[in-house]
């Protein structure tokens, strides 16, 4: 049933972004495991179209957030105003009360107003004054940063990165792709006219299954002496955290069912690893002055840590 929820869902988005097959899987297991999404990658590669395309898709609300340095942490959770016809206090929600929020370029707001995204990405509430608001579901956080551009951006702070499920990257289409999506953007946008075609009610009924995917106690063993080994190798300074094996072991679970299965493979392991694992990986200095990168790395670890196989 996951799985033809899901395909119905990749190929609604596809209307709208060509090819990309893969990067709109990662979002669709981000989804069902409840996490979120950080895109490093240049602009204008469709990361907001992605975002409203998977929105419509999934009947969901979306908001999207421009960061710049001036934006205010109230901008993001909303703020108590003075109702003068009311003569009280009222809260004004932010737009991160929307089930799909597209953060984009987080990295240029300042610390203040990054970490006003902790409460609501972790916790899915947000706290203002004393009220606390719970936030809807389902609840997808898509932000973005743009790797070449540092002029003027605030790097994110480590337990700001390590609550983001998965980092990805689009990347240029082919020249194919590119054709395609000029023929298919030529006369109108295929966005306008999207229709959704899962309801946000099912996308929360099909995250309570995914959890109930079969993990075998091997498999389950395998993830952990993945994590385990980042923080046992020799080029890296900080290894993964219990959240990061969680994160692998549930976006495992989810691949597995989007793909038919009802239990995990050690191919979905291997396949996942780099996009969950990078970037909660911090190497040491001499390790990058040698060229190498935190992908390197769990590449690495990948290959070195024996595969569970099945036994008779």
């Amino acid at each position: 049933m996951i799985e033809q929820q899901a395909a119905r869902v990749r190929e609604n988005i596809q209307q709208v972004i060509v090819g990309r097959g893969e990067v709109i899987d990662l979002c669709l297991v981000a989804i069902l495991c409840e996490g979120h999404i950080l895109v490093e990658d240049v602009p204008g590669t469709g990361k907001t179209t992605l975002a409203k395309a998977i929105a419509r898709s999934l009947d969901c609300s979306f908001r999207r957030i421009q960061f710049t340095p001036d934006l205010l942490p109230s901008d993001v959770t909303g703020v108590f105003y003075y109702n003068q016809k009311e003569q009280d206090f009222e809260f004004r929600p932010g737009p991160i009360l929307s089930q799909i929020v597209l953060a984009d370029e987080i990295n240029r707001a300042t610390p203040r107003t990054q970490s006003a995204l902790l409460e609501a990405m972790q916790e899915r509430q947000v706290t203002v004054d004393v009220k606390t608001v719970p936030l809807p579901r389902p609840f997808l956080v898509i932000a973005t940063q743009n790797p070449i551009e540092l002029e003027g951006t605030f790097p994110l702070p480590e337990a700001q990165v390590d609550r983001f499920l998965m980092k990805v990257a689009i990347g240029y289409p082919t020249s194919e792709e590119e054709n395609a999506i000029l023929l298919r953007f030529k006369e109108s946008d295929p966005l306008e006219t999207l229709e959704p075609v899962v309801k946000a009610e099912e996308v929360t009924t099909m995250q309570e299954k995914v959890r109930q995917v079969r993990v075998e106690d091997s498999v389950r063993q395998y993830v952990v002496e993945i994590a385990r080994a980042t923080r046992e190798h020799q080029d890296v300074e900080v290894g993964v955290s219990p959240r990061g094996t969680m994160s692998l072991y549930h976006t495992c679970q989810a691949l597995a069912a989007i793909r038919g299965r009802e239990y995990v493979i050690p191919d979905d392991v291997k396949y996942l690893a780099p996009h969950v694992l990078t970037h909660r990986v911090i190497i040491n200095p001499k390790t990058r002055l040698r060229g190498r990168t935190p992908a390197d790395v769990i590449d690495d670890i990948v290959e070195s840590v024996a595969v569970p196989v099945e036994t008779a």
